[in-house]
């Protein structure tokens, strides 16, 4: 369908700020570049708190944020998008307020290291210790462990694959459902949505190769199922999915060719691609309709799956 006319008025505003594009510019500044983009707010949750814990190489900042109600509550780790070069727990905070205060759960924002500085596997090991740690510490969180999911849009959906596959070779913690908002999977720059939508749609494919070139240490590393989920020699046994799509994405095939291998793997998973949205939009809740429909749609698919993983009350006698 036709790009969406909301969609079209996000990039034009991004557009009016006039910034170069990423790979003209260094990563620091990259990331000075992004936060001065325009970002809603998200909604007030009970309680948000920043924390710092033990991490592959020194402590970890997280932001844990707790929803209304008695709990204990289900988990969500979330790990942002930014092609593993910028984002932080500011640009995750709208975001994970919406998945805490949709999904009923407690959100642990993980504000792993960045590339080029930490290069892979330092980012992916930093979101698998936070995993390990929310599980771990989910009483003190007033949290349930047994209802543990994970999330993650864009390269935080890539690490959201990685940490699942982490989880089941490593014996870690049990993980009842992958969020993965489109995702990337794989380096792969020949697909049709790559040739489709190589620039104009804010992610353009030469950002995608800059981001792939800064995580990258190595051409060898491009065939690690833990950068490159699409590489898992199987995917038999991986948590439920949901992956969500934008049709003018360049990263659209590959979330969607992954999810499909999931299915056929036999994992329970759904496809959905949001038609006339483009790469960023489920940060968006507020600026386009399809945002705030995509939202629900994720926290209603995060509610189910917690709500599956509960454990029954013992009858009464």
């Amino acid at each position: 369908m036709p790009l969406d006319p909301q969609a079209q008025a996000v990039i034009d505003t991004v557009n009016s700020l006039g910034l170069p594009p990423v790979w003209e510019v260094t990563p620091e500044q990259a990331r000075i570049n992004a936060a001065a983009r325009p970002r809603p707010a998200g909604p007030e949750v009970a309680a948000v708190e920043n924390r710092s814990i033990p991490g592959p190489d020194g402590d970890v900042p997280v932001r844990i944020y707790t929803p209304e109600g008695s709990g204990p509550f289900p988990i969500l780790v979330w790990y942002h998008g930014g092609g593993w070069v910028i984002g932080d727990l500011e640009s995750a905070d709208p975001t994970a307020r919406h998945l805490c205060k949709g999904a009923g759960c407690v959100v642990v924002s993980v504000d792993y290291r960045l590339a080029p500085e930490t290069k892979f596997p330092g980012p992916a090991e930093d979101c698998y210790a936070a995993t390990v740690w929310a599980a771990d510490n989910a009483a003190s969180l007033n949290a349930d462990s047994s209802r543990l999911a994970v999330g993650g849009d864009s390269a935080g959906g890539n690490l959201a694959a990685a940490i699942s596959l982490m989880a089941a070779d490593r014996s870690g913690p049990d993980i009842v459902h992958q969020l993965l908002v489109y995702p990337v999977t794989e380096v792969n720059y020949e697909t049709p949505s790559y040739s489709q939508n190589a620039e104009g749609f804010l992610l353009a494919r030469d950002a995608m190769i800059w981001y792939w070139d800064a995580y990258l240490a190595s051409d060898a590393d491009a065939e690690n199922p833990y950068a490159a989920p699409m590489k898992a020699g199987s995917l038999a046994g991986q948590p439920q999915a949901l992956v969500i799509t934008a049709e003018y994405d360049p990263l659209r095939d590959e979330g969607e060719a992954y999810a499909r291998r999931l299915q056929e793997a036999g994992v329970d998973t759904t496809i959905s691609r949001y038609d006339g949205m483009i790469h960023g939009f489920f940060g968006m809740v507020g600026v386009m309709d399809k945002s705030g429909q995509v939202m629900e749609e994720a926290t209603g698919a995060l509610r189910a799956a917690f709500a599956g993983a509960a454990v029954p009350a013992p009858a009464d006698d």
